[in-house]
């Protein structure tokens, strides 16, 4: 029996349990633009939610002002109770471009905002090892950005991101830049990261597939100003082997409905 479970716009917050972000009402306008309107959301500790929709609708937006790097017009974001009044070492950021500093190599890239905050280089050092060993980059740790693939910078970017040690994770696109075999070894290695680091993860992802591989919780944007259509959680696909999600019948049936509700946004 397939375990789907949805949720209407209104039960989009108050998702009963652990909470670790929680968006309340937050409108965003640029200039004359509304971007987000009276948007609320939670996200659940130690889960990935996918921020899933058209082109437009606010996803990195809304990840930004998660983030501390963008003020909302109005409403409040709060990560474990506390209200976010810019960055925080409780968030860390992987970007879709890397971001990775040109003239450092892998260990001080991925070391480098624990050497911001004062880490011993001893310890730091032993930190980002740890991390550059978990993302499958042990042996290149003296490499420079201009010498990895795409693939294995974004790892670069990731292991930096878990250094730090931030409760909640927040990813924008990370695999839109890597080829297809990539992507797909990049969303195994999330799953187990989201299994075994007990952090949350906020995922933005223009992938139907995509979000219902990798996520506990999809939200459903719809075009600005946006707000929360519907919230999908793909319960019974957690409890399968990575590698048989996909030939599910619960994932293909998951991602038509999804398909079907947004493929009129799509110009």
């Amino acid at each position: 029996m397939a375990m789907l479970q949805t949720e209407p716009a209104a039960a989009a917050a108050g998702t009963g349990g652990a909470i670790a972000v929680s968006v309340r009402n937050i409108t965003k306008n640029y200039g004359d633009v509304e971007a987000l309107k009276n948007l609320s959301l939670d996200f659940p500790r130690g889960q990935l939610t996918s921020l899933l929709g058209p082109s437009g609708c606010g996803k990195t937006t809304l990840l930004k002002i998660i983030a501390g790097l963008l003020e909302p017009t109005s409403g409040e974001v709060e990560v474990n109770g506390r209200p976010v009044r810019g960055p925080g070492p409780d968030r860390a950021f992987v970007f879709q471009d890397f971001a990775l500093l040109p003239w450092a190599n892998v260990l001080r890239n991925v070391a480098f905002g624990l050497e911001l905050r004062g880490v011993a280089r001893s310890e730091r050092e032993a930190i980002a090892a740890r991390y550059i060993r978990e993302v499958g980059l042990a042996g290149f740790e003296k490499s420079y950005p201009h010498e990895l693939s795409g693939g294995m910078r974004q790892r670069v970017g990731l292991a930096r991101a878990l250094a730090v040690d931030a409760e909640v994770l927040l990813m924008d696109e990370p695999f839109s830049a890597v080829d297809e075999q990539t992507r797909r070894k990049f969303q195994e290695d999330l799953l187990s990261l989201v299994k075994n680091e007990n952090k949350t993860f906020i995922f933005v992802t223009h992938s139907i597939e995509e979000a219902v591989y990798v996520s506990d919780q999809i939200a459903i944007l719809l075009p600005r100003p946006s707000r929360v259509s519907e919230i999908i959680r793909p319960r019974g696909l957690r409890q399968k082997d990575v590698a048989n999600i996909r030939r599910d019948p619960e994932y293909l049936d998951i991602v038509d409905r999804i398909w079907a509700s947004l493929k009129s946004y799509v110009e």
